[in-house]
């Protein structure tokens, strides 16, 4: 676990935004892996994107790294922010978009109220 820590910490903090995923922002071997990362290329956000199918080590390590059982997993300017159900809800309230403010992360506004009004 060590040596996972070590990699997810560098990550983490060498990127304003981070997504752990199964698969890659380009293509997601999961349907929650997808929403998600389907809602940062929407939105227009930067992000890494971290295959945690290439590594069995870096899989189980960013789940007890976060104390959360499952894949994706979001992070902010270092701080976890949560999984496919919270990015989702977070998204259409507009909590993302505030989170996104706060952090001084430039995403695109017109897009998360375009995800809004296909959802309300």
């Amino acid at each position: 676990m060590t040596d996972a820590k070590t990699r997810i910490d560098e990550t983490v903090n060498a990127n304003d935004v981070v997504l752990y995923m199964k698969g890659t922002k380009d293509m997601p071997q999961c349907g929650f892996s997808s929403r998600v990362a389907g809602v940062l290329n929407y939105m227009g956000i930067e992000y890494a994107d971290v295959n945690v199918l290439d590594d069995e080590a870096l899989r189980q390590g960013i789940k007890d790294y976060a104390d959360w059982p499952t894949i994706p997993q979001l992070y902010v300017k270092g701080e976890f922010v949560g999984g496919c159900d919270i990015i989702t809800e977070m998204t259409l309230s507009g909590e993302l978009d505030s989170l996104l403010e706060d952090k001084g992360v430039s995403y695109d506004k017109d897009a998360a109220n375009k995800i809004r009004e296909a959802n309300a």
